[in-house]
């Protein structure tokens, strides 16, 4: 229904508006009665999809990613499609704009998305009153720096998040990979990466139960960086790794060159980055002897996408542009090709 019906229409109009309204509309429909004939159409319960990965029981592998439900204000609507987690964000300490309009692109020839909308949120307070009504959703908190904070400086931004998020989250995300926000993937660079992730690392350590935290990288590192970023789990003691995010890249597309350019700057997802972010997945858990759990996202647009990912080396897989393309149908293909194999 949603592919051939409801998408077409969608479609024709700005994203960014269409996401919103989507959002509207999920809200409306579930206030009404409708989450739970949700429920019965797209999730799939079974004891044999159930993972335990850094010591949080998911009910399924299958997450919503960090950036469709930035401001925690749908999350649980959300879970009715089935998701065995969300995750939200990404959030910084004070609420920003973003980028200008227009911001967000579709591909549709390429069944991608370019966007730059450079952490608009709310602010994380904001979002902590919206999980204070939580009740039995995974969550996840993708954690950022606001653009006006100098990189010297997003240690403060980060530990900021990081409290406030901490009795409302079931596990955090260090997001310094994102290309929409300036000289935020610097950060991934190995110095100021340990230093950061060891300063949250001692800062969950202190409490009385500690949280799982996770790095989101980005898909356009080298080998030589990869081999990196194995060092610094291992030297850092975090849980795990989230791969991939957006990529810069625009090689091998098939939309036209002049209307990419026309586009401009923003970080591509859907499936251009499927192949790069399997690549990604393998060669860490190859090159680490799967050291650490991986959450596989990127260009994931059906339940064999998935599975290579998860035959790659991933534990736990996310949607995000595939959820947008092929709707809510996706993630039971998924769960029922999972129990299939």
């Amino acid at each position: 229904m949603y592919k051939f019906f409801l998408r077409p229409i969608l479609f024709n109009f700005d994203p960014e508006k269409v996401h919103y309204f989507t959002f509207r509309m999920i809200r409306f429909l579930t206030a009404i009665g409708f989450g739970g004939l949700f429920r019965s159409m797209y999730k799939t319960e079974d004891p044999r999809l159930e993972r335990e990965v850094f010591g949080l029981k998911f009910p399924n592998p299958v997450g919503l990613a960090a950036g469709f439900d930035k401001d925690a204000k749908l999350f649980r609507e959300l879970s009715n499609f089935g998701f065995g987690f969300i995750e939200i964000g990404t959030l910084t300490p004070k609420a920003q704009e973003g980028k200008p309009r227009k911001r967000l692109f579709r591909l549709k020839q390429d069944q991608a998305i370019i966007n730059r909308m450079g952490f608009n949120n709310g602010g994380v307070d904001e979002a902590v009153v919206r999980l204070k009504k939580n009740r039995n959703v995974l969550v996840g908190g993708n954690i950022g720096k606001n653009k006006i904070t100098p990189n010297e400086e997003a240690e403060s931004d980060y530990l900021s998040c990081f409290e406030a998020l901490f009795d409302y989250v079931d596990y955090f995300v260090v997001n310094v990979s994102s290309p929409n926000t300036p000289n935020l993937r610097a950060l991934q660079d190995k110095e100021p990466l340990s230093k950061l992730l060891k300063l949250l690392r001692e800062k969950n350590s202190e409490k009385n139960n500690p949280k799982p935290i996770l790095l989101k990288i980005a898909p356009d590192l080298s080998d030589d960086q990869l081999m990196d970023i194995i060092d610094i789990v291992a030297e850092t003691g975090i849980d795990g790794v989230i791969a991939t995010n957006t990529t810069i890249s625009r090689d091998g597309l098939q939309t036209t060159s002049n209307l990419v350019e026309q586009i401009g700057a923003g970080g591509l997802s859907g499936k251009p980055l499927k192949n790069r972010s399997t690549e990604v997945i393998r060669f860490l858990s190859e090159k680490s002897g799967q050291a650490f759990p991986i959450i596989g996202v990127g260009g994931i647009h059906s339940a064999e996408d998935a599975l290579e990912k998860l035959e790659a080396g991933a534990t736990l897989v996310q949607l995000y542009t595939g959820f947008i393309y092929e709707g809510p149908a996706l993630i039971k293909k998924i769960n029922k090709a999972i129990l299939s194999v």
